[in-house]
């Protein structure tokens, strides 16, 4: 058993890098993966939030001790998170497989739209960090987790960058603790009524983690341009890839 989760390992490194660098759990590499293992929707959603656990801990200490976060405003974000993530983490039980590939489907796509690298620099570094705001986005962090099995990464930066006019990489750092705090709260349920696949979560996060830290380290190696548009680039592959998922489970 154990030498059948050694092919996950090159896999739970790249996710760990794009945690790191782009504020994500890792969600949108590993939820693909164990469907394509062929997990059930239901059960790699939830697998897929236990790997993001360890994931952006790691992330989520480097960032902390860069000590460039207010802690007023990572404590309004995390706050929405944790509300989010035991808000919505039973709720998947209700919906069909499609249906939370739809769900996630359309999330992608409407991100796809929505970001844009023309955003960057509207921030005011003068300006305070909008409080109530960022406990707004910290929900929508538990949202994704608790009902989609993916961090929210990939919507939190773009509400921030684009809703809250922040910068890039304050965004990014921000993003990365609020899906550490949901995440962290939806395993919990999950563990608790089985949906999880514990020994499959383990070592994709775990070995995530250590290259999210790697790359959290050196975020500011890249141009905030850059940043963008490799976000909005995976927003679409991810739109296009679930979204025939779920094509091929309702019919």
């Amino acid at each position: 058993m154990a030498w059948d989760l050694l092919p996950l390992l090159p896999l739970g490194i790249l996710a760990g890098l794009l945690s790191g660098l782009l504020g994500i759990g890792g969600g949108l590499i590993f939820s693909p993966l164990l469907l394509w293992l062929g997990l059930p929707p239901h059960q790699a959603l939830a697998t897929s939030t236990l790997a993001i656990m360890p994931t952006t801990m790691a992330g989520s200490l480097t960032h902390l001790r860069s000590r460039t976060l207010p802690w007023s405003a990572v404590a309004s974000i995390v706050a929405g998170a944790v509300a989010g993530g035991l808000l919505f983490s039973r709720a998947g039980n209700a919906l069909e497989g499609w249906q939370l590939l739809a769900l996630q489907s359309l999330m992608y796509g409407l991100l796809t739209l929505v970001i844009s690298p023309k955003q960057v620099g509207l921030e005011d570094p003068n300006r305070s960090l909008p409080l109530p705001g960022l406990s707004g986005v910290g929900l929508v962090a538990g949202w994704s987790s608790g009902l989609l099995g993916v961090g929210g990464g990939l919507v939190m930066v773009p509400l921030m960058v684009r809703g809250l006019r922040i910068g890039v990489y304050q965004a990014i750092r921000l993003s990365t603790m609020a899906v550490c705090a949901s995440a962290t709260v939806a395993s919990f349920t999950f563990l608790s009524d089985g949906r999880a696949n514990t020994s499959m979560g383990l070592v994709l996060g775990l070995t995530a983690a250590a290259a999210a830290q790697w790359s959290a380290s050196r975020l500011q190696r890249f141009g905030e341009a850059q940043l963008v548009w490799m976000i909005r680039l995976l927003c679409a592959v991810l739109a296009i890839d679930v979204g025939r998922r779920a094509i091929l489970l309702l019919i």
